[in-house]
Formats: C-alpha cells, structure tokens, sequence
C-alpha cells in the first residue's frame, strides 16, 4: 500500500537499514529484550510464521534457522531493509523464508486465503501504521482458528521514561509519548508514530482472547538511555529480575515495551 504516510515511515527506516545491526549488537538491553521477546513465541505452537515489520531480518533469519520445518514469512515497508533481510537469506542459503516490501494493508492481497499459525511483531511495528483497528482487524483474518498473535509495543505510559527525562530537564521528550502523534525516538529524525495504552490495544484486538501480557523495562532503564545502562551495568542483571516480577502486577502495564500474546476465542472452532 503506497500512501504519502508509509512512504515517509518506509523513508524514514531506509536511512535506517545499514546501521540497524550494529546498533543493536552493541546494545545488550535491546539483545535483552529482543530475547525475551523470541522466547515468548517459543512457547507457543505454529506450523507456519509471519512477522510484520521484520527490519533487516534479524528475527525472521533466526526462526528459519532454529525451525527448518516451518515456512517463515516476512513483510517491512522499508525497501533497503527488505533488501539488507534478502541478502541474509541468500548469504545463508535459507529456502524455508521469504520477504516482501509491503504493509499488513496489502497482506490479504499478498497471501490471498492463507492463514498462518503465529504472526508477531517485534519492536513496535504497529506504533507506525496509519490504522492500528484497521490493522487489527486484518491480522485477526490472516490467523489460522487457533493461531496466536504476539505484538509488542512502544507504551504511551511508560512511566520511568517521564521520570528520567523530566530529571534531566528534557520535558518535550519526557512528555512526547502521550501526544497523539510520537514522532519515534530520534531527536533529529522525525518517524509518523503513534505510541498506544494496554487499553488501546486490548480495545483494537477486541475480538481475540488475551492469553498473556508483559510489560518490559519498568524499572530497568530503556535501551535508549545508553549512559545510564552503562553507568548501572553491574546491577543490569538484579534491575531485569525486578521487572519480571513487576510485570506480573499491575506495574507491567507502565514498562517502555507492552508485549501481548492474543489467541482465538477457546470457543472458536
């Protein structure tokens, strides 16, 4: 789907592809929590994979690998990430993965009357679509009966982030979250964006089941704060327990991350 509003967000993530990687290797709060986002989807059943906004296909290559069983499928509105994600297959000689240039828009059309066991997002993909119903709407037809959505996304209430950015007298970003367009992380770089509540979501995805939810970075600081990780890195390990703790209360509804495992309704056939 090419509209004025994903050609900014697939430009955007363009300037971003070739320095995507090493960004992240050099980050072990996002290795983190992109492990804990991997593990989530471990847990559950599938025959057949599709991860929306797969990037440079760091996640996509990994599930292709560990699952030479199962066909793993992958979309990105960005051209050169899609482009840099090819390259990994072909460098790997993978035949059991396959990505394409497009947004959940254009996924009816794309696989037109296939359903896929579990489709994920990591990340925050659906915090730049035009739709976020729209969307959910969509991928709850592209489920197979009793296939399962993980999704991850950049809360509006994270709270630790207002705290830490008002600290430091930065109260445009410390508040930038809860306006109702973001604008990404980048303070030069503009990204269309929405950041979503628990209850924006549960109410988008209304007509599946919540099966599970996570709330990541409550207490631990953002991956972004690179500093102060560095600064607190030997109380890392203690502050990442905490959390898993919190997000089995409340609290987890005000980490930087929300992960949702959703399901088909148990009385679905």
């Amino acid at each position: 789907m090419k509209t004025d509003f994903y050609t900014k967000v697939g430009n955007y993530y363009d300037q971003e592809a070739l320095e995507f990687d090493g960004r992240y290797w050099r980050n072990p709060v996002l290795q983190k929590i992109r492990q804990a986002f991997r593990d989530e989807v471990k847990r559950q059943d599938y025959n057949s994979m599709l991860e929306i906004g797969c990037g440079t296909g760091l996640d996509l290559v990994h599930f292709a690998n560990i699952h030479p069983e199962v066909f793993v499928h992958g979309i990105d509105i960005s051209n050169e990430m899609v482009g840099v994600t090819r390259r990994k297959i072909e460098k790997l000689n993978l035949t059991n993965v396959e990505v394409h240039q497009a947004a959940v828009e254009d996924l009816p059309t794309l696989y037109s009357g296939k359903k896929f066991d579990l489709i994920y997002v990591f990340f925050g993909a659906l915090n730049t679509v035009d739709s976020l119903q729209e969307n959910a709407e969509i991928l709850t037809q592209m489920l197979s009966p009793k296939g399962t959505m993980v999704l991850s996304f950049v809360n509006k209430w994270y709270l630790g982030g207002i705290v830490l950015e008002t600290v430091r007298f930065r109260f445009r970003r410390a508040f930038a979250r809860i306006k109702p367009i973001w604008g990404g992380y980048s303070p030069i770089k503009y990204l269309p964006s929405k950041c979503y509540t628990p209850k924006q979501v549960n109410s988008a995805f209304h007509s599946v089941h919540l099966k599970n939810k996570f709330g990541f970075s409550i207490l631990h600081p953002a991956w972004y704060f690179t500093r102060i990780n560095k600064k607190i890195s030997r109380f890392s390990r203690v502050l990442w327990k905490i959390d898993e703790r919190l997000s089995r209360w409340h609290l987890w509804r005000f980490g930087e991350y929300t992960l949702f495992t959703f399901e088909h309704s148990k009385s679905a056939p």
